[in-house]
């Protein structure tokens, strides 16, 4: 198995393009997979514990990708329920049904042990969506911190809020991708595609006072984001925990994430009257039924200011 879970691998990397972040969570899930298969606790029918050749194929990992049965999903799913949030095990699932359908285009197998293995319902929950005025609040909040990593952080945010860009987006920039006298950057987004996003003035004063400060003699392929001291490319989780950092000095009341300031950032845009069809381009979205998302978002806020502000909204 393991040898056809490195086949998967190469064929996401070289046939779909797929992000690194993309092929690592496959491999992750797919490992899971294997190891519970392989454990001596797992007493579900159909796997052989036994290494060489199975259905005429080497199976290094020691167990026979032709043996596997639904039942053996089904307890592999029981067990993640048991452990993981829904939405976890509804993704490890789909990891799974990906790898099976590759096996069947492969000729490897003749039907998916786990396409009627039921997943976990899931409620689709988005990132929650700050005000502008909690945008703002939350963005300038590095504004007074004296600490050497300030201006880094400060345009850190800016860029996130005012391009939309994914965090994986962000920490991938180059220095070469960065062109202030036109606002604009050079974004490598899903699937390898490019694109290019925009930032606003508060962004490019921002990467501007960061970058004579700190990235002055950095070469045009150094990445435009370090670490904490300066070295190495910053980390999708260090952004993660200085969002964290600032959300909690700016005392506003939700949970954003990096991700929830890209969906601020397309819900504010839908709000000021952008069409869906360029906050579309600007996200980086192949479909616009995935950018249709933030409209629900939009008409429920507007719903609650309706609510607040007409004076026969409610019943007396």
């Amino acid at each position: 198995m393991l040898g056809r879970i490195e086949d998967f691998l190469r064929y996401l990397e070289i046939e779909r393009n797929a992000s690194r972040q993309t092929i690592l969570s496959y491999r992750g899930d797919l490992m899971e997979f294997h190891r519970f298969l392989a454990g001596p606790a797992h007493a579900a029918p159909g796997v052989r514990e036994a290494g060489g050749v199975s259905g005429g194929v080497n199976d290094r990992g020691g167990v026979d990708v032709n043996a596997i049965s639904a039942a053996d999903v089904t307890a592999f799913v029981y067990k993640l329920r048991c452990e993981c949030k829904k939405i976890t095990v509804a993704r490890k699932l789909s990891s799974i049904r990906s790898f099976f359908r590759f096996l069947m285009t492969k000729g490897v197998l003749t039907y998916s042990p786990a396409e009627l293995v039921p997943a976990p319902k899931v409620e689709k929950m988005l990132a929650p969506v700050l005000t502008v005025e909690e945008a703002e609040c939350l963005v300038e909040a590095p504004g007074d911190i004296e600490a050497a990593t300030a201006k880094r952080d400060l345009a850190i945010l800016e860029a996130l809020y005012s391009s939309g860009i994914r965090v994986s987006e962000l920490t991938g920039l180059d220095m070469k991708d960065v062109d202030l006298s036109s606002g604009t950057i050079k974004v490598l987004g899903k699937g390898g595609k490019e694109r290019i996003a925009y930032i606003g003035v508060h962004a490019r004063d921002a990467l501007m006072a960061y970058i004579g400060a700190h990235r002055a003699g950095a070469t045009a392929d150094a990445p435009l984001f370090t670490g904490a001291r300066g070295k190495g490319r910053v980390s999708q989780r260090t952004v993660q925990r200085l969002v964290k950092k600032y959300v909690l000095k700016s005392g506003i009341d939700k949970t954003p994430t990096p991700h929830a300031l890209r969906h601020t950032f397309a819900t504010h845009l839908l709000d000021a009257g952008v069409d869906l069809r360029s906050i579309q381009e600007m996200l980086g979205h192949s479909k616009l039924s995935t950018t249709q998302r933030y409209t629900r978002v939009s008409i429920a806020s507007m719903m609650e200011a309706y609510d607040r502000a007409h004076p026969l909204a409610k019943k007396k």
